[in-house]
């Protein structure tokens, strides 16, 4: 908890009894596994019928595929030691390949180096990707007075500001979009690259900025920067979900929770078939849901969590025999700018990019598109058919690859990427500030402090941390915890 942010001293949560974390996805997972860990006494509760959120493993034409988030950022160790901690260490695999490319001005380039999510340090890299007026206006950065990006500021209206719109068009906004789903002329630049932030308010331009942030990286401990599972990224769930149950948690599915009410011992959590009596509580779930769940206890966290905004998107897995389908570009797949108007946002050559992938299935070729970021969701309403065609034409176009598949699968994901705008940060120290209020609840997952999986798991370990320091463990008796 930010201590500036704090107006009176944190109340204490009733000793001992249950932890209730609601939601199972990583976030809430994580939570109950740091929680199970340190003696407590935990039930999580979810309302869907499997743990993981949006980590789902799957099959297509018999092999076991991702058909969610596939892969971690390995320069975080938070989600590494998590798999690590359930007996997955020795399935983290990195990808076979690095490289990808840019699908832009009807032409498959290859990704530049030497850039922080899509700001170059050296126009050069990004030659025959921007025209030479784009590079040219990158140069202009050197000549313009200190920048100043105050409290926060649009990471894509910044970097145009500096080095044009060409180069914010045809490779922030790919890079970015394919981690937020969202735009970056609204996603804010200290939530989503706090590191590029941090440096340009200290570098008189941008490109110094972005050189500070790639010599600082050059010296971290080396290693692959992404890292997946052999046999899918969705397996993690499942692995913490039975930690947690090996340390005596209960987690049940099926159990979506209605209310959440203040007691003198603690917290009500009622379900659509009982009530629970929990001394703290974790809110594992989406902004919207979890506003509903603060709104009588905490109506300002319920109002800023409210206004958090979502993209949609959807994901279709296809795989093809490898005798058809002939060779890929090299490479693990390919970004598409917004601007260039394709349907796909990117493409993943799943079997070229996960070498696990590959020797399972030596006869498959199998490729994922994303169709759908924020404000562009017209083809998320098109029924599985159309979304596997406009995949089809988009992927012929890119890669010439025009063999029919054997089979297709598409993954929905409604509302799966919380939006990230300018002023997210100070919305979210509003909501903890406002919930730190409360004795024994915190809140937790990927609408506070990054949607990557590391930076869910670290929002779990803190709230978890933050219900262990104001708690004891319980003394589990047979019937505690029902009304």
């Amino acid at each position: 908890m930010n201590a500036q942010l704090r107006a009176e001293p944190e109340p204490a949560a009733p000793p001992g009894g249950r932890v209730v974390v609601i939601g199972a996805g990583i976030a809430g997972l994580a939570a109950a596994h740091r929680l199970a860990s340190a003696g407590r006494r935990v039930t999580v509760l979810e309302a869907g019928s499997r743990p993981g959120g949006k980590l789902l493993a799957g099959q297509i034409a018999g092999v076991q595929v991702d058909l969610g988030a596939e892969s971690v950022l390995a320069r975080r160790p938070e989600a590494v030691e998590l798999a690590r901690a359930v007996g997955l260490g020795d399935r983290l695999r990195p990808p076979a390949t690095a490289t990808a490319s840019v699908w832009t001005r009807d032409a498959l380039r290859p990704m530049p180096k030497g850039h922080v999510m899509g700001v170059p340090g050296d126009p050069s890299a990004l030659a025959g990707l921007l025209s030479a007026e784009g590079l040219a206006r990158i140069e202009r950065d050197r000549e313009l007075p200190p920048a100043e990006v105050g409290e926060d500021v649009a990471i894509g209206e910044f970097v145009a500001a500096r080095m044009g719109r060409e180069v914010v068009d045809r490779l922030v906004e790919p890079l970015l979009g394919g981690v937020y789903a969202g735009d970056s002329y609204r996603i804010s630049m200290r939530a989503a690259v706090p590191k590029l932030f941090d440096a340009v308010r200290e570098r008189p331009t941008l490109t110094e900025a972005v050189g500070a942030v790639q010599r600082a990286a050059a010296q971290a401990t080396p290693g692959p920067v992404f890292l997946g599972l052999a046999g899918g990224l969705g397996l993690l769930p499942g692995a913490v979900a039975d930690a947690v149950t090996a340390r005596g948690g209960e987690i049940r599915y099926g159990t979506p929770v209605q209310a959440l009410t203040r007691a003198a011992d603690g917290w009500r959590v009622r379900t659509d078939r009982e009530t629970l009596t929990a001394a703290a509580v974790v809110v594992a779930v989406p902004a919207g849901p979890a506003a509903r769940l603060l709104a009588a206890e905490s109506p300002a966290a319920a109002g800023e969590l409210a206004a958090v905004e979502y993209a949609s998107m959807s994901l279709v897995t296809l795989a093809f025999r490898r005798a058809d389908a002939g060779a890929l570009p090299a490479g693990s797949g390919f970004l598409v700018p917004p601007v260039d108007g394709r349907t796909v946002k990117a493409s993943t050559f799943s079997s070229q990019k996960w070498s696990w992938l590959g020797e399972a299935a030596p006869d498959l070729l199998v490729l994922r598109t994303s169709v759908g970021r924020y404000g562009d969701e017209e083809y998320l309403h098109r029924d599985d058919a159309d979304l596997v065609a406009v995949s089809r034409t988009d992927l012929a176009a890119a890669t010439g690859l025009t063999a029919a598949p054997v089979a297709t699968r598409v993954t929905r994901w409604t509302d799966g990427l919380p939006q990230y705008p300018v002023g997210h940060l100070a919305r979210v120290a509003r909501v903890r500030d406002a919930v730190a209020k409360l004795p024994g609840i915190r809140v937790c997952g990927a609408a506070y402090d990054g949607v990557g999986i590391p930076a869910c798991v670290a929002s779990a370990h803190r709230a978890a941390d933050e219900i262990i320091a104001t708690s004891t463990p319980a003394r589990t008796t047979e019937n505690e915890g029902r009304e």
